[in-house]
C-alpha cells in the first residue's frame, strides 16, 4: 500500500497521538482506503453526484456522510463536536478537513461511535480479527476485502517502524474467519511429545 497516498500521513499522525496499536492503525487505514474510494482523502457521500442530488435524495440532508469514514446524521455530528471540540454541528463541512477527519475516524473507531463496536473488541495485542472488525463501521459489508487491505497495511507499517516497542503479550494471531485462528504453530500433544522422547532413546541405543 502507498503510505504517501492522499492524506494517509494525517491519519498516521493522529493514530500516533492516540496510541493506536500497529494492527489497529492498519485496520483504520484499510477502512479509510475503502470508504474514500481508494483516495485517502475525505469525501462526501455520493461524491460522484452534486449537492442538488444530495439535497433532494438524502433524508438526513445536510447531515450526510463526510470524511474518511462517513459521519452521518445530525446526532453524530453533534457527538463529534462535543467529543473533539470542533463545531461540526454548526458547519458539517469541517468533517472534510484532512486533520479533523483523521480525528473523527481514529476516535470514532477507537471509542465505538458508529455502531457501538470499537477497535479493541476485535483487535488487540493478542489478535487481529480484521474480518469481524468491519462491524465497527458497517456490519459485514465487504469485510473480507477490507481485511485483506489491513494485512497489507500492517506489513507497510512494520516497514516504517510504526509500533516498534509495543509489547507483545502473546503470539500475534490473525483471525480470517470466526473461530479460525491463523498464525499460531500448533502445540504437540502430550502423547506426541512422549512418542518423540521414546524414539530418541531407541535411536541412541
Amino acid at each position: 500500500m502507498d503510505l504517501k497516498l492522499g492524506h494517509t500521513q494525517a491519519i498516521i499522525d493522529e493514530a500516533t497521538k492516540s496510541g493506536l496499536l500497529r494492527n489497529e492503525l492498519a485496520y483504520v487505514l484499510a477502512t479509510a482506503y475503502w470508504e474514500t474510494a481508494r483516495t485517502m482523502r475525505p469525501v462526501k457521500e455520493a461524491y460522484w453526484l452534486n449537492e442538488v442530488w444530495r439535497k433532494n435524495n438524502l433524508r438526513y440532508y445536510p447531515w450526510y456522510g463526510r470524511g474518511y469514514v462517513q459521519l452521518t446524521w445530525e446526532t453524530n455530528y453533534k457527538k463529534a463536536a462535543q467529543k473533539l471540540g470542533i463545531p461540526f454541528d454548526k458547519n458539517p463541512d469541517l468533517a472534510l478537513d484532512a486533520v479533523h477527519a483523521a480525528k473523527v475516524i481514529i476516535r470514532g473507531m477507537k471509542e465505538g461511535w458508529f455502531t457501538g463496536k470499537k477497535l479493541s473488541d476485535y483487535i488487540t495485542l493478542q489478535k487481529s480479527d480484521y474480518v469481524n472488525a468491519r462491524r465497527i463501521v458497517n456490519a459485514m459489508d465487504k469485510a473480507a476485502e477490507i481485511a485483506h487491505l489491513a494485512r497489507q497495511y500492517e506489513k507497510d507499517l512494520i516497514r516504517i517502524g510504526y509500533g516498534v516497542g509495543q509489547a507483545q503479550a502473546a503470539p500475534h494471531v490473525i483471525v480470517d474467519n470466526p473461530g479460525v485462528l491463523v498464525g499460531l504453530e500448533p502445540k504437540p500433544s502430550v502423547w506426541a511429545s512422549l512418542g518423540t522422547l521414546i524414539a530418541s532413546i531407541f535411536k541412541r541405543g
